[in-house]
């Protein structure tokens, strides 16, 4: 199959074919016939499948066909970063049509986006923002034809449950409406039966990570992961690495040390103004930081389809969260790898991710590592760090059976 399959409208057929896109991903494949057909739609796609495209395509389709004026399409995202993303795919794959998009979303000032709100058939938004500019009239949602929650189950674990139906009492009911998300918790399943009108349901990958992806455990003692990863970076062949940490303060702390040991890198944490989080993105994106370090919801709405290696220097703190992170590599049929610092803390999410995945995930020690290096205060090595590691030679070196989990 490929878009010529869709019958797009040429201004949208000219601006798929200026990107170079030449067949649709799976969950293309199977979403944009639906919302053609103007169906409700629930999506659940993990990150990286595409699906993006998957419904900015037939609603540039349906807006192209008429010149009303107005907001006559929403996407509502969790974070400043995907509402970002969104809004240039729009501009991007829309660029032979007239459509014009905004993004409106907090951290930056309300009048520019009210100026572009004047002009915007297309609004992307993060809820906080938009609530703000309902309540200053700044937005008209009357001839509202198509509602999209994008990463609604990101928005239910940040909290945005509530929002989102406060934003819906302003919405008219008849309407598209689609909802994509990787997982479905029983809040969101709640939200899609009140929202959604007999919806076609779309699922691609959601069980297992994609197949462009290897995957590696290193175990490893608490105090010596910042020592291991450092000792990873220096003897892996990476271009762009994106890393994950737990928390907003370490994030900061590990990108320090990176930058420290000389590697180009920032880092990505809600306590940023949005214009250095913006500079942190672009610098990730061409090539000026060669690390980014970002927590799971500073890191929600990164699109860079490069990216090498990605690296858990936190183990996430469920499969799903795993999913979405390892998803951010091997894009675009490239390959990816993905490697994850573990404690013997961390057993018993092991076995969660391997269940998930499919099969034990390999593990892996450097020979040319201290493992026995002393931790401060006495906490000394664990055990769990036993002989069967000290038995594996060679930098990197696989160990597929004799799981210590």
């Amino acid at each position: 199959m490929n878009f010529e399959t869709f019958n797009f409208l040429p201004v949208v057929a000219a601006g798929i074919a200026a990107v170079g896109y030449e067949r649709p991903t799976p969950i293309q494949e199977r979403a944009i016939p639906q919302v053609l057909n103007g169906r409700d739609v629930m999506g659940l796609a993990q990150t990286g499948t595409g699906k993006t495209a998957a419904f900015v395509l037939p609603m540039l389709n349906r807006l192209a066909r008429s010149k009303y004026g107005g907001v006559r399409a929403l996407i509502i995202g969790p974070t400043r970063e995907l509402a970002e993303q969104i809004h240039q795919a729009i501009r991007t794959l829309g660029c032979k049509t007239p459509i014009r998009s905004a993004s409106v979303y907090g951290g930056v000032g309300i009048n520019p986006q009210i100026q572009q709100l004047k002009r915007a058939d297309i609004v992307v938004a993060c809820p906080g923002r938009l609530l703000d500019h309902i309540r200053r009239s700044s937005i008209d949602l009357s001839r509202l034809e198509v509602l999209v929650l994008d990463e609604a189950d990101q928005m239910c674990d940040m909290g945005f449950i509530p929002d989102i139906r406060r934003i819906l009492k302003h919405l008219p009911k008849k309407r598209q409406t689609l909802l994509f998300a990787a997982t479905m918790p029983p809040e969101i399943r709640r939200l899609a039966g009140d929202l959604l009108q007999d919806p076609a349901t779309v699922q691609v990958g959601i069980s297992a990570p994609v197949d462009t992806v290897s995957h590696a455990l290193y175990p490893v003692a608490r105090h010596l992961k910042t020592k291991l990863l450092l000792k990873l970076l220096g003897s892996t062949r990476i271009k762009s690495v994106l890393v994950f940490t737990r928390t907003k303060h370490r994030a900061r702390m590990l990108g320090k040390k990176l930058v420290a040991a000389g590697y180009p890198s920032a880092s990505l944490q809600g306590n940023l103004s949005q214009t250095r989080r913006q500079a942190a993105l672009d610098g990730f994106r061409n090539g000026t930081f060669q690390i980014l370090v970002a927590t799971d919801i500073a890191a929600r709405g990164i699109d860079v389809t490069r990216i090498s290696h990605v690296i858990n220097y936190d183990i996430p703190s469920t499969p799903e969260a795993y999913i979405h992170r390892i998803g951010r590599t091997g894009r675009a049929t490239r390959s990816g790898e993905a490697f994850t610092l573990v404690t013997g803390e961390d057993k018993d999410m092991v076995r969660a991710i391997n269940r998930i995945v499919g099969s034990d995930i390999e593990q892996r020690t450097l020979s040319t590592f201290n493992y026995d290096f002393p931790a401060p205060h006495r906490e000394g090595r664990p055990q769990w760090i036993g002989k069967q590691e000290r038995k594996l030679s060679g930098a990197g070196k696989r160990r597929n059976t004799g799981s210590i989990y």
